[in-house]
């Protein structure tokens, strides 16, 4: 199957034999969120210039959670900072829709159960896991130098931003990462692109952490 960016994510940030998330909910929801925002953005849908989201076409790409995001954004009366929109798309409903997406598409299995015969589990092992593979082979050459592509570049931005790009791969050099996420290597709007990305992921992570904290 074809696969979007955000489940690229997905399929990094969750282990491939226990079919659980290894990055935490907050992190793994806000990069799908993110994720959805830089791939319409490189499909030239949205500017992501000067902190603020705005689309630019309104053609839909022919996948149906990145054309939901972009009627969604275009539907908006406000013109609105990424942060925000990661905010407003991120949650467990996406999360779920990429995962029974990659069930239907054979990627992964779904196993539901019950702890005590009481409380409910679901768990995604991969069933196909040529698809990850591919995945994490496009992204290892790229941090060991090999020249970087648009939508290698935003999943490399987003692990970043949801610190688990060390995890998931420890070899990974900060100053490549910089590199990669920070050039000119691929023209200015992608560079601003992924940059609005990584720190409206961040921010919405931060902002949890503290409303969780003070609550």
């Amino acid at each position: 199957m074809t696969s979007i960016i955000a489940e690229d994510v997905l399929l990094l940030g969750y282990d491939e034999q226990k079919g659980q998330p290894t990055i935490g909910s907050t992190e793994l929801n806000a990069g799908l969120a993110g994720a959805l925002l830089a791939e319409l953005a490189i499909k030239g849908r949205l500017s992501l210039a000067d902190k603020k989201v705005v689309v630019t076409d309104e053609t839909p790409v022919g996948e149906p959670e990145l054309d939901a995001a972009l009627a969604r954004i275009a539907a908006e009366a406000k013109v609105r900072k990424p942060e925000w929109w990661v905010d407003k798309l991120q949650g467990a409903k996406l999360r779920e829709r990429l995962l029974v997406r990659l069930v239907e598409g054979g990627v992964l299995s779904e196993e539901r159960g019950k702890i005590l015969g009481l409380f409910k589990t679901v768990k995604y092992p991969e069933l196909d896991g040529s698809v990850e593979r591919a995945v994490r082979m496009r992204v290892e050459s790229v941090l060991n130098g090999a020249e970087p592509d648009k939508r290698t570049a935003v999943i490399i931005g987003i692990m970043h931003a949801t610190k688990a790009l060390k995890k998931q791969f420890p070899g990974a050099d900060d100053a490549r990462v910089k590199e990669i996420t920070e050039g000119d290597w691929a023209g200015e709007g992608v560079k601003e692109a992924i940059a609005a990305v990584e720190a409206a992921v961040l921010m919405v992570i931060t902002t949890a952490v503290i409303v969780t904290a003070v609550s």
